[in-house]
């Protein structure tokens, strides 16, 4: 577990976000700046990981709930009134979920905090393999979707190429991208109260 003085100030935070339930292993080594607000942290989870922003998603924090109070209905700690420092002065790994159809889960290791280095925003170090379709059914459906695509005589196999988009390579990953794609998040935006960072 991270232990923290209370007279640090956390300037960013090392993260790895993993995605549960799927083989190779698809994950994301990020710095963030501990200022973003959660809401501001799940506009860099969706880019670094290549998610579309198409679907709810929350943070298991400690086994408290967070997310968008208005898609919850107030059920859930409000995500944009909460910041990633005090996030990692209070545990060492937290869950996020996106597209609960699908269950896409993720497992968020804090691998680091780094108090005295500025960051100007997010960036990514390291990551691999490409994130699954959106829609196509979860770890399950997407593992059928690689079995399915490896094998040219399967009867699937036409119909979900096309699906897919005909070039889909479950390996890539391209970190200059990434960090293109990153770049363009609004920072100040991700870290003020209200704001989600995305342009």
């Amino acid at each position: 577990m991270v232990v923290f003085c209370e007279a640090v100030v956390v300037a960013a935070v090392r993260l790895k976000i993993s995605l549960r339930g799927v083989r190779p292993p698809v994950w994301r080594r990020l710095v963030v700046p501990a200022s973003f607000t959660l809401a501001g942290v799940h506009s860099v989870f969706q880019t670094a990981m290549g998610w579309t922003d198409s679907h709810v998603h929350s943070f298991d924090i400690g086994g408290v709930l967070y997310g968008d109070v208005e898609e919850f209905d107030g059920k859930v700690g409000n995500e944009v009134r909460t910041r990633l420092s005090s996030v990692a002065r209070s545990v060492s790994r937290f869950g996020y979920e996106y597209d609960f159809g699908d269950g896409w889960e993720h497992d968020v290791l804090i691998e680091q905090v780094q108090p005295d280095v500025a960051a100007a925003g997010p960036f990514c170090m390291a990551g691999r393999r490409a994130c699954p379709p959106e829609d196509c059914g979860g770890p399950w459906g997407y593992e059928h979707l690689l079995e399915v695509l490896a094998d040219p005589g399967h009867e699937e196999h036409a119909q979900l190429s096309e699906w897919a988009g005909g070039d889909f390579d479950p390996n890539a990953f391209d970190l200059a991208e990434t960090n293109n794609l990153l770049r363009m998040i609004d920072h100040t935006a991700a870290g003020r109260p209200g704001g989600r960072g995305i342009s």
